[in-house]
């Protein structure tokens, strides 16, 4: 079955940092990527993240409200709402 995809939107790019909100639907997904950056991720609802990793294994994390978690750059990974409520989330690359 095909995926929906996130919605993202940005409100800062300068050159520091990149912030971008993450808006998911049940099942939605951000495609696989690299980033480029280190960065921090802050929920803002509930996440119900189900991650893909490039050695074909899955992993199940969930962010309450307000928790804060951050990853180096290179990580490699797509990014799925495993949940059946929507979810959000911010994250900034620290450039």
């Amino acid at each position: 079955m095909a995926r929906g995809q996130v919605k993202l939107i940005q409100t800062i790019n300068d050159e520091r940092v990149t912030v971008t909100r993450f808006e998911f639907q049940p099942g939605d997904e951000t495609g696989w990527h690299v980033h480029g950056f280190d960065y921090v991720i802050t929920a803002i609802t509930p996440c119900n993240l189900l991650i893909e990793h490039p050695d074909g294994s899955t992993t199940t994390t969930q962010i309450n409200p307000g928790d804060v978690y951050r990853r180096n750059c290179g990580v490699e990974h797509n990014v799925i709402n495993g949940g059946g409520e929507p979810m959000i989330f911010v994250e900034v690359e620290l450039k």
